[in-house]
């Protein structure tokens, strides 16, 4: 898919949809676009896949809460990680951060601390943040000269109201009950083999060992909101597409002090309306007359500087290819330049004056070329009758 589109748009259903009205669009578009109504049509294919990643979120209402509120960037919502599997090209501009399958508050304080529930596994300190990343489309231009952008970088970060607690101003999280502060519930089971002990997130608090009888009103008891923070990206002359930029410790604040996480810029050049980019090198398609390829010639063409000379050797043939030296795109990791490779067509005039017919006739019978009789004939005409009428002045 070209660029990320709205989960609810994705099924068709309003943002107020029901959970029975996002199953029943669910169900209609996922048996509309399966494979196997469809083999061999990859639009179809992408499509399913696209269909099956908006279900997964808005039939689950955690998922669908933080997706209504975070948008692409909510834990759960989108691809897990930077060049990793479910991450698509993207459009330009577009943010991904690397969450992945998040449920709830015990995911939200895996992404946090580390991994493992409760309040034990968070007490081990401070850990890197999570990377982002962003897909940026450049021209063809903007490639070969480099440029400078600012970027707006989204994080989620502690809420700035409540401190990070969940909690509404003035109150306090309290020790959950039913684990008792743990995070954890423990069933122990008799079996023929003796007693034996399971541990559980805690379904109350899920995992945080705590719970909030006030939200905070900023975050919904969240503990996270959404921020941006402005960057000045510089891009290299010579990038392509799938270019990979890393920014150290542009991405998600790490807890408890812990480091930032990276940005990785991911480049999109668009494709460009004269030249075709094979690596450095660029090719052009360069359109010269029968009597340019014949005798030789020199022609402009345009380059990414501006129009350059090129020489057109006599006898040049239809397809030949011509090369500029340096007039390609920077190497993006040493010095120098690729070249122009320019591809000589040949045009074969659809119309021809009486003279230009006389010409080519000549040639052709200087030659020994066949051509029609009808054309020949038509020539000889127009000359005997041209002559006579000199005559009679």
């Amino acid at each position: 898919m070209a660029g990320k589109r709205d989960y609810y748009e994705v099924l068709g259903v309003s943002r107020n949809a029901t959970e029975d009205e996002i199953k029943k669009a669910y169900r209609s578009l996922a048996r509309k676009y399966h494979p196997d109504h469809n083999p061999g049509d990859p639009e179809a294919e992408e499509r399913f896949k696209e269909i099956n990643e908006a279900y997964e979120t808005l039939r689950d209402p955690e998922k669908r809460a933080m997706y209504d509120r975070f948008g692409h960037q909510a834990p759960g919502a989108g691809p897990r990680g930077p060049g990793g599997p479910g991450w698509p090209g993207g459009g330009p501009g577009t943010w991904f951060g690397d969450f992945g399958g998040f449920s709830g508050f015990e995911d939200i304080l895996n992404m946090i601390f580390g991994g493992g529930f409760g309040r034990q596994e968070a007490a081990r300190g401070p850990s890197r943040g999570a990377d982002l990343r962003y897909d940026m489309e450049i021209s063809l231009e903007e490639a070969a000269a480099g440029l400078e952008r600012e970027l707006d970088v989204p994080r989620i970060v502690d809420c700035p109201i409540c401190g990070g607690n969940g909690a509404r101003p003035g109150t306090r999280p309290e020790r959950c009950p039913e684990c008792g502060g743990t995070g954890q519930v423990r069933q122990v089971r008799r079996t023929p083999l003796g007693q034996m002990i399971t541990a559980t997130t805690c379904p109350r608090c899920q995992g945080r060992g705590e719970t909030i009888k006030e939200p905070c009103p900023d975050c919904d008891g969240l503990g996270k909101v959404r921020r941006t923070h402005r960057i000045v990206l510089t891009v290299p002359p010579g990038v392509d597409t799938g270019t990979r930029l890393r920014i150290p410790e542009a991405g998600q604040p790490g807890p408890f002090g812990g480091p930032p996480g990276d940005l990785y810029v991911y480049i999109h050049v668009r494709p460009h309306k004269l030249f075709r980019r094979d690596g450095a090198d660029l090719h052009l398609e360069r359109r010269i007359g029968y009597a340019q390829a014949c005798l030789g010639a020199e022609v402009t063409v345009p380059t990414l500087d501006g129009e350059a000379v090129l020489r057109i050797p006599p006898g040049t043939q239809h397809g030949q290819r011509l090369r500029l030296r340096g007039k390609g795109m920077p190497h993006l990791k040493r010095g120098g330049s690729g070249d122009l490779i320019v591809h000589v067509l040949i045009e074969v005039p659809t119309r021809l004056s009486p003279r230009e017919k006389e010409l080519l006739a000549a040639l052709a019978a200087e030659r020994g070329e066949s051509v029609s009789e009808s054309l020949l004939r038509r020539v000889k005409d127009f000359l005997s009758g041209a002559h006579g009428a000199q005559g009679g002045c």
